[in-house]
């Protein structure tokens, strides 16, 4: 999942972007609403934390404009806590509004609230629960299960997975795979992907009679459900 705060105090924004990184999410920062909204407006995201007071556009000039064109789930984060203010943020385009300050498991569980609910909207294609022989996986609730015993994933280990069940049956190279789950340029003198590849495996396949996830040898990484 990625998302977008939209925070100019650099330390607010650094604290979110941390926490929501170690949730397990992939996470951009603007620190303006000039560039937050283009940001908003060239990119694709699940949703958006979105401050109010903002230099350049605030708040609400950057949801009004970003409403015209996207349906992304926004979430406001801001100081504003008056009951006028929040009627004006809901009323203005907010799919929720939050205080500061805030407790930030408060602020995870909205956010897999949002996530769950537009992920009610969506097509086949963007599914969020996934099933491969007894492997089965749900992204918004970050569960996944095999053979109905719970895989105790690490935030990356669960992003790398999901990113192969999107990709089921595709092969993906490390270069892709540092790009999406990492949002890194790939270095080949590193072996990041190597050693969470093997993590996930350790987990995924090896306390099991079948593997799932198979190297291609040269090419990369996918996962499919093999005939024996």
């Amino acid at each position: 999942m990625k998302l977008l705060v939209v925070e100019d105090e650099a330390k607010a924004a650094a604290y979110l972007r941390k926490g929501l990184t170690e949730e397990g999410y992939q996470v951009e920062v603007a620190h303006n609403g000039v560039d937050g909204l283009h940001m908003a407006s060239v990119h694709d995201y699940d949703l958006i934390v979105l401050d109010w007071m903002l230099p350049g556009i605030d708040g609400l000039a950057l949801l009004a404009a970003l409403r015209q064109t996207r349906a992304v789930p926004v979430l406001m984060l801001t100081a504003r806590g008056q009951i006028d203010d929040r009627v004006r943020g809901l009323q203005g385009g907010a799919d929720d509004y939050l205080v500061k300050p805030f407790a930030f498991s408060e602020l995870v569980a909205r956010i897999q609230v949002l996530l769950r609910r537009a992920s009610g909207a969506r097509t086949v294609a963007e599914t969020t629960q996934f099933k491969v022989a007894d492997l089965e996986v749900d992204t918004v609730r970050r569960k996944a299960t095999r053979a109905g015993q719970r895989l105790d994933l690490s935030p990356k280990e669960f992003s790398l997975l999901a990113l192969l069940l999107r990709r089921q049956g595709h092969v993906l190279s490390r270069t892709e795979i540092a790009e999406q789950v990492w949002d890194m340029n790939f270095d080949s003198e590193t072996n990041v992907v190597e050693v969470a590849i093997r993590r996930l495996r350790a987990k995924l396949d090896q306390p099991f009679e079948r593997p799932l996830l198979h190297t291609v040898r040269g090419m990369g990484y996918v996962l499919e459900d093999r005939a024996p």
